[in-house]
């Protein structure tokens, strides 16, 4: 799958789950109650990580193919040479 596949998904994702924190924001005070858990422990966290991934995710995809390629071939990078 290429990268720009990969983040128009990322991108999807944010999208759709931040419909609910929009409906849980403009909902009636009384309905509060209703939908916070659901919006605290699924929906936060869920833009949080693919903001994140979209934000750095090629920070975290460089690291851990270093890591695969270290592990792959035994050999270790200057950083580690150096510790």
């Amino acid at each position: 799958m290429n990268q720009g596949t990969i983040r128009l998904i990322f991108r999807w994702i944010h999208i759709v789950f931040s419909i609910p924190i929009l409906g849980y924001i403009y909902s009636p005070f009384d309905q509060i109650p209703n939908y916070a858990p659901i919006t605290r422990f699924v929906f936060v966290p869920v833009l949080i990580l693919s903001g994140l991934w979209m934000w750095k995710g090629h920070v975290l995809r460089r690291l851990v193919s270093k890591r695969s390629l270290n592990k792959t071939t035994g050999m270790k990078t200057g950083l580690e040479l150096e510790a």
